[in-house]
């Protein structure tokens, strides 16, 4: 028991942390996901989702906290309890989500370890395990520093960690997980490798043959019975190669302008996920940057998943230089988490990618 405690509480530790930092990074990402769980037809807690942002801030840094508290040996019984509270909770979600299929990422590591729901259920049974192990066995978990070291550690761990969510909150993630990062050519991320595998489904055909039902399974022929056909079933038993830039379109009037957009040699891209939740305090400075982009050649355009209408107000209450064009807002969220944020471009490739909060640091060759 001695042997499988001391495993389990480095395995644990350690997972918590790198989880929590992950999320840490980028806690504006991590409250989408937790809006897609409150939200209606999932778990239908639609009041909790104004709040997302802070639960999301608390949850990612007490995940840090614990993992920290667990390889030192401070306060075990709190920590070991708070381990098993919230491992119950994640696994609880993790398999509502794979058992219903509501969210297919369940975010546990952000957008650095993509994991199906399934993934996802599985690895928290593995850790439901650990953690009981952690339970029984506590009385192991002996400290590993004196109190006024644990106390300093857990200490610095909290400022640490506060300084981190708000370094990120107020600029961006610090390391970018995402397809969109700087550097990143977004035409190149819509390809598909010719060698990709492709979707296999399964197929269960139905039909009245003498008057009882007979069902055949296929990968995708249609089979030759002697009966009436009732009905199919498509059952996908095998995913196929997702692009990493996928849903991304830049669409004005019902026609999609991207593939030509990003052939642009300068182009600046001013991005507002949603104009009733953006930082409208912001527009001033944004009509300064994309003016002094028009007079340097570049071509600036607003993307947002609002309408026409609210787009049309901004752009006269702001005296705006630049049309919007339609994108998806999931895709959007995914592009920056600033809204607004900006990005220049050089033919498809990100060159630069800023926060509202640095659009000083700007520069237009």
């Amino acid at each position: 028991m001695k042997y499988l405690v001391g495993f389990s509480r480095i395995f644990v530790g350690i997972l918590f942390i790198i989880s929590g930092f992950i999320k840490l990074n980028d806690p504006v990402g991590f409250s989408f996901k937790l809006e897609e769980y409150f939200s209606q037809g999932v778990l239908d807690l639609p009041f909790f989702e104004p709040h997302a942002l802070t639960i999301s801030i608390l949850v990612v840094v007490f995940e840090v906290l614990v993992g920290v508290m667990l390889l030192i040996g401070f306060r075990t019984k709190f920590t070991v309890w708070s381990l098993l509270l919230m491992i119950i909770g994640f696994t609880f979600l993790t398999f509502y989500s794979a058992y219903f299929n509501k969210v297919t990422d369940c975010g546990c590591f952000g957008d650095a370890i993509k994991l199906t729901p399934w993934e996802s259920f599985t690895k928290d049974i593995i850790l439901l395990v650990l953690i009981l192990i952690l339970f029984v066995g506590r009385k192991y978990l002996t400290p590993a520093f004196t109190l006024r070291t644990k106390r300093l550690i857990v200490f610095f761990a909290v400022v640490l960690s506060g300084f981190y969510v708000y370094h990120v909150l107020n600029h961006l993630p610090v390391i970018d997980f995402r397809p969109y990062e700087i550097g990143k050519n977004i035409e190149d991320g819509m390809n598909v490798p010719p060698d990709a595998p492709e979707a296999i489904f399964e197929y269960a055909w139905k039909f009245n043959v003498d008057g009882a039902e007979k069902v055949v399974v296929t990968n995708g022929d249609y089979p030759k019975v002697a009966g009436e056909f009732v009905d199919v079933e498509t059952t996908e038993i095998q995913k196929g190669y997702e692009p990493p830039v996928h849903d991304f379109t830049i669409e004005q009037n019902g026609e999609d302008f991207a593939v030509a957009l990003l052939q642009e040699p300068k182009l600046v891209m001013v991005i507002a996920y949603d104009l009733r939740k953006t930082n409208q305090a912001m527009y001033a400075e944004i009509k300064r940057v994309s003016d002094a982009a028009v007079k340097k050649g570049y071509k600036v355009i607003g993307m947002s998943a609002s309408n026409s209408e609210q787009t049309n107000t901004l752009i006269k209450d702001n005296s705006l230089n630049f049309e919007f064009y339609f994108t998806d807002e999931t895709t959007l969220k995914t592009i920056v988490r600033s809204n607004p944020g900006v990005l220049v471009l050089e033919k498809g490739t990100i060159t630069q990618k800023l926060h509202y909060n640095d659009l000083d640091e700007l520069k237009f060759e």
